[in-house]
């Protein structure tokens, strides 16, 4: 699999609805950034230090023997609680549905009703109309 084109995180998180991935300056490259070492939550994250699944058909974690680890149980917990959103139910979805259908799925859901533009999964609003 080409990962350096795919926005969804091995973790199963939409890189394209994060705040860092979305403002216009100082912008993270995604996870699967070639430039590791500019971030350092890239750089920290054992999720991405992970040799699975760069290995794996699929380029998910939902591959590996130790799926979910306690870091992606952990990942969960937090984003399910604070923004609504689990990578867990996220990377199912890929699973049973592939990656294509996910893409249109986050489009629909993220999408600015007002403008079109991206709704941010941290700020909870767009970041093109402010609504």
């Amino acid at each position: 699999m080409e990962y350096s084109n795919n926005p969804i995180a091995p973790c199963g998180l939409n890189c394209t609805i994060c705040h860092a991935y979305l403002r216009e300056k100082n912008t993270c490259p995604g996870c699967y950034s070639v430039d590791e070492n500019r971030w350092i939550s890239i750089a920290r994250c054992t999720i991405r230090k992970s040799d699975t699944w760069k290995t794996n058909e699929s380029g998910f974690c939902y591959e590996c023997e130790k799926y979910p680890c306690k870091r992606m149980k952990q990942l969960d917990r937090r984003y399910s609680s604070r923004y609504g959103v689990s990578n867990l139910r996220n990377l199912e979805y890929i699973r049973e549905n592939g990656l294509p259908a996910f893409y249109e799925k986050e489009k629909v859901q993220w999408s600015c009703p007002q403008c079109g533009g991206t709704i941010c999964v941290h700020k909870r609003y767009c970041l093109t109309c402010g609504k």
